[in-house]
């Protein structure tokens, strides 16, 4: 028996609590109601570099965590012999990551709608015929999503299939969600944060600086996001 392996690489938010916890959970909760949804199916890094080991609230923090739904893959800047981690379940050590710089949390407009969510029964487009502003995500399992307008930076869309953007794609497009390998990317104007296909992540310090803004396609090939220009 032949055994296959190959790399996977996702980009993981990395949380740095500070002291009193207490306000910095509150604080996390005030940018969490203006940011729905931001943390759903996103891997997290916990770094503790910038608490003491006795600090007030430090042994109930990943319980506060998880009940916010954030999802802790790994844990930095602390040792398993601190006594207020004796309770953790401690995740897995993570090494060779390599830092993308800093993540804006998308503001969600006072006028903007709830995130939407839409799963129609039939495996079909799901065409949206307006602009997608920053905090919305657009969810489509079943196939395409196709977004007649701009896509803000701080929104979302995630679709089965392949993505089509008929305007300036600022925000992130992840695409061929559940295995499908060959769904692309499509936009008129390239200014994406982030773009994933498969399971495989490019960020927009990735891209090649020519391409930025210009008509482009993202596809995956030999296991990598490559972008090219449209034409």
């Amino acid at each position: 028996m032949r055994i296959r392996a190959r790399g996977r690489s996702f980009l993981a938010l990395v949380l740095s609590p500070e002291a009193p916890l207490a306000d910095w959970l509150t604080g996390l909760d005030a940018q969490i109601a203006r940011s729905v949804g931001f943390f759903a199916g996103r891997p997290v890094i916990l770094d503790l570099g910038l608490v003491a080991q006795d600090t007030e609230g430090l042994d109930a923090l990943q319980e506060a965590l998880t009940a916010r739904g954030i999802h802790m893959i790994g844990l930095e800047g602390a040792d398993r012999s601190w006594t207020q981690l004796e309770t953790w379940d401690w995740p897995a050590t993570l090494e060779g990551g390599r830092a993308s710089g800093a993540v804006d949390f998308p503001e969600a407009e006072t006028d903007a709608p709830a995130p939407e969510l839409a799963i129609p029964e039939r495996a079909e487009s799901l065409i949206v015929d307006r602009a997608i502003r920053s905090g919305q995500s657009i969810m489509h399992l079943d196939g395409d999503i196709i977004v007649i307008g701009s896509v803000a930076s701080g929104a979302e869309l995630i679709a089965g299939g392949s993505v089509h953007v008929y305007g300036a794609l600022r925000g992130r497009a992840i695409a061929g969600v559940g295995g499908q390998p060959g769904a692309r990317i499509f936009a008129s104007r390239m200014q994406a944060e982030l773009l994933a296909i498969d399971g495989f992540y490019m960020i927009a310090e990735e891209m090649e600086a020519a391409l930025y803004d210009q008509p482009a396609q993202a596809m995956l090939s030999d296991d990598r996001v490559s972008v090219i220009k449209l034409g």
